[in-house]
């Protein structure tokens, strides 16, 4: 290794290239570096955790197969632990959307372990003839195995920290659901009023589609937890010991405390990025389900005189700079707008996992880098949407069922006693005049006060169970044949 003022002189098969003295990244990493200036992000936090830990993981099973000194596994194993308490991120360098499958960044973990790992032995960085980042950091090992694995691990962190802040919001809506059981608001068909609805059900209905995600969410972790390690180049395992092969998914799970588990073939594991898919579509229906109920809180909180005005939510920030009290329904827009991101994700992962050949897919690291952003920002977006808006809404309870009181819509449930038709002629009346259903009803005698209160309580329109509906239609049916034939015995 040679040394010229501030850089040293690192070799590879590419050629000689000069490389700051100081850094633990090595020429590989370099030329990575100045090839792929794509995305001007730096590799995601916990990818560089996952990657150590598979790295020391590697280290621990290649010194109990008897291919690793104790004091290279011992240094290397030391430099893994500091990368995983934070140290050293500064020298994971390469962009995260880069050519090669990969390999920049396996290569990148490499050369800062390795050299890390000599310092620690005693020596200067770059003197790879004590520890070398191929042969000794890498052994048993290939990009093909390794960058996957690292993946799939970062991924099922993120999703574990994305579901339980699903759960959380589920659990805020439930109690919502409780708060607002007893508001009777007006239920709307293709944005038209229909029946009415207690504004309880509305946020039961919300939880139990959170709920659906959640489960989605396991799923979609069961899929990240089954890795192709071991299996190196192409699955075949070539270069990897068999003691190795059968022992790495038992160490990488201790490391990382989760449960990990190899794949049954290791050939399909490395050629086949469906589970990245599945994982993707699991957040894409997520974000649809969150940009529904956003919708629907900017609709119901709209006005909040001029709109619906059902709802008021949480006034977080001034809406405006220049109409002064103007309050914007600012976290449900900002959850809409993760749901879009995560929609263009989705149909990049799509493209990328379908364009592999044979035996892998060079396209892993765009598909990590959407998949990554989709899922931490589901997790920011739920965080922000429970803290900042779903606690604090309220209901304007009288304004609603002033609406309800106040709607064509509620004709529907006399239908069955008068028949559509002439519930329909009421309704046209109700909407060409202003007045009230219930006059109109009271008025063509087409039922009497007992009735209309019965038959039209909002509360009894939101549940099923007409008690009593044939016997009452009879009656009414009874009554005005008896009232036809006075009629027509009249007449004669």
């Amino acid at each position: 290794m040679e040394e010229t003022e501030g850089y040293r002189l690192e070799k590879d098969s590419i050629g000689e290239k000069l490389v700051p003295a100081d850094a633990y990244y090595g020429v590989q990493t370099l030329r990575a570096y100045e090839n792929f200036r794509i995305s001007g992000y730096r590799l995601h936090p916990e990818m560089i955790r996952s990657l150590a830990q598979i790295k020391k993981a590697c280290a621990k099973t290649n010194f109990e197969s008897g291919e690793l000194p104790e004091e290279k596994e011992q240094a290397i194993m030391q430099a893994c632990d500091e990368i995983m308490d934070g140290k050293y991120a500064d020298q994971f360098i390469v962009d995260p959307i880069q050519g090669g499958a990969g390999t920049s960044i396996n290569m990148n973990a490499n050369e800062v372990i390795a050299n890390r790992a000599i310092e620690i032995l005693g020596g200067r960085k770059g003197d790879y003839k004590l520890v070398n980042p191929n042969d000794d950091v890498n052994f048993g090992q290939s990009t093909n195995d390794i960058f996957p694995s690292c993946g799939k691990i970062t991924a099922l962190k993120l999703l574990i920290q994305a579901r339980a802040q699903l759960a959380r919001l589920a659990e805020a809506l439930d109690r919502k659901s409780e708060e607002f059981d007893g508001v009777i608001k007006m239920g709307r068909t293709q944005l038209q009023d229909a029946v009415p609805i207690r504004l309880g059900q509305e946020f039961a209905a919300y939880a139990a589609v959170v709920r659906r995600d959640v489960r989605r969410f396991d799923n979609a972790e069961r899929e990240m937890r089954t890795l192709n390690i071991g299996g190196t180049a192409i699955g075949t395992g070539i270069n990897a010991d068999v003691k190795y092969e059968h022992a790495i998914v038992r160490n990488l799970s201790e490391i990382t405390g989760l449960e990990l588990r190899q794949a049954s073939d290791l050939i399909d594991a490395t050629q086949n990025l469906d589970g990245f898919v599945a994982v993707s579509a699991a957040t894409k229906t997520c974000a649809v389900s969150l940009s529904k109920i956003a919708n629907d809180l900017r609709l119901m909180s709209s006005g909040p005189y001029c709109g619906f005005g059902e709802i008021n939510l949480p006034a977080k920030q001034n809406g405006s700079s220049i109409m002064p009290g103007k309050v914007n329904p600012v976290i449900p827009e900002v959850v809409n707008q993760v749901a879009f991101n995560v929609f263009g994700n989705d149909v990049t992962i799509q493209c990328a996992a379908e364009a592999g050949q044979l035996e892998l897919n060079a396209f892993e690291p765009i598909i990590f880098y959407n998949l990554f952003h989709s899922i931490e920002q589901i997790r920011n977006a739920v965080s922000t949407f429970i803290d900042n808006c779903i606690v604090g809404i309220t209901a304007n309870q009288e304004h609603c069922e002033d609406l309800v009181n106040h709607s064509v819509g509620i004709i529907t449930a006399a239908a069955p006693y008068i028949g559509y038709m002439k519930a329909a002629s009421v309704a046209k009346e109700a909407m060409k005049t202003g007045k009230p259903v219930k006059e109109i009803l009271l008025s063509s005698h087409l039922m009497d006060q007992k009735e209309v209160v019965a038959i039209l309580d909002p509360r009894r329109m939101t549940k099923p169970g007409i008690k009593g509906l044939v016997k009452m239609r009879k009656l009414r049916t009874g009554r005005i044949d008896s009232i036809r034939r006075k009629h027509r015995k009249n007449d004669q």
